[in-house]
């Protein structure tokens, strides 16, 4: 058996192998922005159908550093305008959910077992503020359809209900602008406390290759073989 060390070494150096097939410019962005990413909070969008909403919430992800988004597509397939989206999907993570018995349970039982607290943003008699909303574990935010909001699913497993403040006659905002105001209050929150929320080193250079391959032709089979070249020099 191969010991982890040479595991985390090799990662390292599919990596410069990768970093030496693209510009400089885009190796020092790449640092810069994946040691910005987190999983720390992930965003959750259950039964979106407006593509416009769809492609704008997933390039406010990307602004936010939101590295993994999931889609639960129970009625509504998520689709993505890729003029609104600017190529955010190629920079954050997809995740759907749609085949299954209860899309909605899969996933949020799935996110439930990898130690996320689910957050289902919708009016509720136990309502929390975004500024009172405990941060000690990682975070699921739901957000529901444009038309009735989150399913009786989500609110029979929510962890927190939160509300976002509104101060005029409109009973909703618009889920792209709820999103973006959200994780601009949590973000904001993580930074100005003393916890760790971004990747870790080693997720940074797992995620620095993933988006290394999808700027290089056929970068999927060029780190397949860097992979099985660096093997080969273990045996």
């Amino acid at each position: 058996m191969i010991p982890f060390f040479y595991f985390k070494e090799m990662e390292e150096d599919v990596l410069t192998e990768l970093n030496n097939m693209i510009s400089s410019k885009k190796v020092e962005l790449f640092e810069e922005i994946a040691a910005l990413r987190t999983n720390y909070l992930t965003v959750v969008l259950e039964d979106v159908y407006q593509e416009h909403n769809a492609s704008a919430i997933l390039r406010t992800c990307d602004c936010f550093g939101i590295q993994e988004l999931r889609t639960i597509e129970k009625n509504n397939e998520y689709k993505i305008q890729r003029d609104i989206a600017r190529g955010a999907g190629r920079w954050v993570d997809l995740y759907s959910y749609g085949n299954g018995i209860n899309p909605t349970l899969e996933c949020l039982n799935e996110l439930k077992s990898k130690g996320y607290k689910i957050v289902a943003t919708t009016p509720h008699e136990k309502d929390t503020k975004l500024s009172e909303l405990p941060l000690d574990c990682p975070m699921a935010l739901v957000f529901g359809t444009e038309m009735n909001g989150i399913s009786s699913e989500v609110v029979d497993n929510a962890d927190y209900f939160v509300k976002i403040p509104m101060y005029g006659f409109t009973e909703s905002y618009n889920i792209s602008v709820a999103v973006a105001l959200t994780l601009q209050s949590l973000r904001n929150r993580l930074q100005n406390e003393n916890i760790s929320f971004v990747l870790s080193k080693e997720e940074q250079i797992k995620l620095k290759i993933k988006w290394a391959t999808k700027i290089i032709r056929n970068g999927d089979i060029i780190e397949q073989e860097i992979h099985r070249r660096l093997m080969e020099k273990t045996k």
